[in-house]
């Protein structure tokens, strides 16, 4: 062969192999971080001068912050729409419960070859059914509210650790154990693609001081929840510390976002509106939630993006941020938002869809948790229920003057029509749900 063209050939074959070790090493790992009961006010990133997060301001002014991510109201709900990239309608069984054979993202990274984690709090299994976070493919596990833990969560608390009861000292404050876990996690998989999900244990109720708190007698629930809040983004904090640290963080997705809005008990002051919790409410104070993705080199800083986001686009992002094989998620009603995070159009979303029916089996019922099913479609301005009440969700956010269909303006009419071939795209009622096991008959006047 002649010299010049196997130099040539040489040259080539050497530009292959760096460039696909350059590939393999540059695998995207992710870490998916769900407060548990905060909404979007109380973030210092979305204008709140009641709560400082630095660590979560820095990670949305190098990334992307949505205006308009919207969950189920309530924990249960949200993680079962989340983790299956589908409506609650299709899936969704009862409060507590995972639904049994429904694929999750956990399931589906580990099936592509990433080393999983789950640390946090579990809430999918009861002596009645549900999963285990080995059967939803996390191969190893630190949690709180599984049927082995007690309810202690924060000090001295009651985590569960790949099957076993820790052993704890004493004065151990559970949100840290469970970040030490995924630390520990992360180095040890530092040569190989991860999946870390993080559902967090803050700043749920009850709200003790947390070992950050100026006072440790504080008994006062709002600064409390506001230390809470604030030790969130220290723990925050020490993930993107520890991925600096191993130089993976170029190539490590961070996505921050709440699971429902914060509890009704707490009043949080944004853009001088005072905004009570809304937890256990389909108005916006129940389903509007942070989001915040950062990935350095690949999702262009300072974004702001106002579309349209549901808990079941979240599954189909993740995917495609990583460059795995796509997942065929049956019923899916999920949309990707990739492209709007690397700054591109995207698909953008019309409407959502929403589905809370928290607790199908209860006894007695009210109007936040025990109530018959709801179905309703928005955009970003109306809101439209099963039973025709169409809501103004910016001039009437607590949704208390339906607009009727025979004085609202051209604007309102035509989102009605549009929002009502959305809900006729779903099924009327859920389909994991047995009536006759609640009160012997179908329910009257679903809405």
């Amino acid at each position: 062969m002649n010299i010049r063209i196997r130099s040539a050939w040489l040259a080539i074959l050497l530009l292959t192999v760096i460039g696909l070790s350059h590939s393999v090493g540059k695998h995207t790992n992710v870490v998916l971080i769900l407060a548990d009961d905060v909404g979007y006010e109380c973030f210092s990133s979305y204008g709140s001068k009641e709560y400082n997060t630095p660590r979560l301001d820095a990670l949305a002014a190098e990334g992307i912050r949505f205006t308009n991510c919207h969950s189920t109201p309530l924990c249960t709900p949200s993680r079962v729409n989340l983790m299956t990239g589908k409506s609650n309608v299709f899936n969704y069984v009862d409060f507590g419960e995972f639904p049994r054979n429904e694929p999750t993202f956990g399931n589906h990274f580990k099936d592509q070859g990433y080393a999983t984690a789950v640390a946090g709090k579990w809430q999918l299994l009861t002596d009645q059914g549900g999963i285990s976070p080995t059967e939803a493919g996390f191969d190893t596990y630190c949690l709180w509210n599984t049927p082995n833990t007690e309810r202690s969560r924060y000090w001295n608390p009651s985590l569960e650790k790949d099957g076993a009861i820790l052993d704890l000292p004493e004065e151990s404050y559970g949100p840290t154990i469970v970040n030490d876990f995924i630390l520990e996690f992360i180095r040890e998989n530092k040569e190989r693609p991860f999946f870390v999900y993080n559902p967090l244990i803050l700043p749920h109720n009850p709200f003790p001081v947390t070992p950050h708190s100026e006072n440790p007698d504080e008994t006062d629930n709002k600064k409390n929840f506001i230390d809470m809040v604030q030790y969130i983004d220290f723990l925050v904090g020490r993930i993107v510390d520890t991925l600096e640290e191993l130089e993976l963080r170029e190539n490590t997705l961070i996505v921050f976002t709440g699971d429902n809005g914060t509890n009704h008990v707490l009043t949080s002051e944004l853009n001088g509106i005072e905004i009570p919790g809304g937890k256990g409410f389909t108005h916006d104070y129940g389903t509007h939630v942070p989001l915040i993705a950062n990935l350095p080199d690949r999702i262009p800083g300072g974004q702001v993006n106002d579309d349209l986001i549901g808990f079941s686009d979240f599954f189909p992002t993740i995917v495609d941020a990583t460059g795995v094989s796509p997942k065929a998620i049956t019923d899916t009603d999920g949309i990707s938002f990739w492209a709007q995070c690397i700054g591109e159009p995207g698909t953008k979303r019309e409407s959502i869809f929403g589905y809370y029916f928290p607790r199908p089996y209860s006894e007695t019922f009210d109007n936040m948790y025990k109530h018959w099913e709801v179905r309703y479609a928005r955009d970003k301005r109306y809101k439209l229920y099963g039973d025709g009440r169409l809501y103004d969700t910016h001039m009437d956010v607590m949704e208390e003057n339906p607009i009727s269909p025979d004085v609202q303006n051209s604007e309102a009419a035509s989102a009605r029509k549009i929002l009502e071939k959305t809900l006729n795209k779903f099924p009327a009622q859920g389909a994991m749900i047995d009536y006759k096991r609640v009160t012997g008959t179908l329910p009257k006047g679903l809405n």
